[in-house]
């Protein structure tokens, strides 16, 4: 059987639950009308029971009509829509009385029924409703009254109402499947477009949006759900698009110097010295490339939310000491006086890589943003229940419409106006990322031409060593 469509579904659930209840109501008002019917005849003959012994006397032992005349003229004497039908018995249940109307049929007592029991029976091919009255008198049975009332237009009129129960019941169900069908037709309009619009959109056709329903019922939250997601796999996808490319760059820069150099080399013969120079120069840009994929795998390090981070005590007054250690070379060169201060030995609960990773960035950039004979300060300080490193130097500083884009891949701020300044622009955009994966509130305040402070809140401090 082929799988139905989402509206056939809809519909044929509709009509399976409208079908139940309305098998229901039928049965209901079936078995109400059988009901009415039913002790409306039961009424009537226990009226006639009533009726019938009043006009009974008993002379020596036998049953006698008190008027036999009126008895004849009566209803009895014809079968009408509903006749009902009198017959007496003596004791050994023989008829010594009936009515006219049942010619020469007879009212057959049943053994088996209780007195003043109600029950179905027939009389030739008719059904009757039937029932067994004792005569007592003087505490004696001298014979029974059996009276009946036919049923035959009684169950006439039932049949007839489950014959058209029966055929409208299909006939309602397939006009309710159709009405279903064209009210979920039309209540799924909305997913047919939401359909339509998401086979329109492409890696390359990521503009196109769902357009949304004027009800704000869950459709509308589908469908804002859906653009949702839509813009984050835009956005994805365009940072993916622009950081290949930047780092195709960023790559190809340094391949090209090298291939340059190494060309211009060969063409002729050199003194020792100049070979060595270009050599020396070709080692620069080969470690700036080793630096540069360094940072690009670190950068898809980052991006793994999943990625196991090893957490343990990190030791952050070492971790800064060692990055200062690192870059104690380009410190004097550019004769920097570098301060560092702490309150305490500080210590929190973290990746020591990745941190380390977080410092020498941060450093490294302060180091190269200053000038000669310029100054850094580096504070390890606790504020409430963090712990903040502050690193503030008096270098080129940032301009205040650069501050929300260096955290971008390969941005690299108004450094272009300073050559002598090498970099990838990676090193901010590393921080951000791994900061983020490590809950540390990561800030950035700085002004042209005065300097930068970088500040660092690491949320999860293990303890203090004064």
């Amino acid at each position: 059987m082929a799988q139905l469509s989402f509206k056939n579904r809809i519909a044929f659930n509709y009509i399976i639950t409208t079908g139940l209840l309305i098998l229901v109501v039928f049965f209901t008002i079936y078995a109400i009308v059988k009901h009415s019917v039913y002790s409306h005849i039961d009424e009537g003959i226990n009226v006639e029971i009533q009726n019938h012994l009043k006009e009974i006397k008993v002379t020596n032992g036998t049953v006698i009509l008190v008027d036999k005349e009126e008895w004849e003229e009566r209803e009895h004497n014809t079968v009408d829509v509903n006749p009902v039908f009198v017959q007496f018995l003596d004791t050994n249940k023989r008829i010594t009385e009936k009515s006219p109307n049942l010619n020469t049929a007879v009212l057959v007592f049943h053994d088996s029924v209780e007195d003043y029991e109600l029950f179905d029976t027939k009389i030739g091919n008719n059904i009757i409703r039937q029932v067994q009255v004792p005569l007592i008198i003087k505490s004696k049975n001298i014979g029974y009254l059996m009276i009946a009332m036919s049923l035959t237009s009684s169950r006439m009129v039932l049949n007839n109402l489950f014959e058209i129960m029966c055929l409208a019941f299909p006939v309602i169900l397939l006009l309710l499947f159709f009405i279903a069908r064209f009210f979920a037709g039309r209540s799924i309009k909305p997913i047919n477009a939401i359909t339509n619009t998401s086979r329109s959109i492409t890696r390359d056709n990521l503009k196109t949006r769902i357009p949304l329903p004027k009800t704000k019922d869950e459709l509308y939250t589908l469908s804002e759900t859906i653009n949702s997601l839509l813009n984050r796999i835009e956005d994805a996808i365009e940072r993916e698009k622009q950081f290949t490319s930047d780092a195709s760059h960023e790559l190809r820069t340094p391949l090209t110097v090298i291939k340059g150099t190494l060309e211009v080399l060969i063409r002729k013969q050199r003194d020792s010295k100049e070979y060595e120079e270009k050599v020396n120069f070709c080692i620069a840009e080969v470690d700036h490339l080793n630096r540069l994929v360094d940072q690009l795998l670190l950068m898809a390090r980052s991006e793994n939310k999943n990625d196991n981070i090893k957490y343990e005590s990190v030791y952050l007054n070492a971790l800064i000491l060692d990055v200062l250690t690192l870059n104690s070379e380009k410190i004097n060169h550019k004769k920097i006086n570098m301060k560092f201060e702490a309150e305490a030995d500080y210590y929190i609960h973290s990746d020591n890589y990745l941190v380390l990773t977080i410092l020498r960035n941060i450093i490294s950039n302060a180091i190269k943003y200053t000038s000669e004979a310029g100054e850094i300060s580096i504070s390890l300080t606790r504020q409430e229940d963090q712990i903040r490193c502050t690193v503030t130097d008096n270098g080129i500083g940032i301009d205040q419409e650069d501050l929300e884009t260096i955290f971008n891949p390969f941005y690299r701020s108004k450094s272009s106006e300073h050559p002598e300044i090498k970099g990838t622009g990676l090193g901010l955009s590393i921080v951000k990322r791994i900061a983020d994966l490590l809950s540390i509130t990561f800030k950035v305040n700085s002004d042209k031409g005065k300097g930068t402070t970088v500040i660092l809140d690491f949320k999860q401090p293990m303890k203090t060593l004064s």
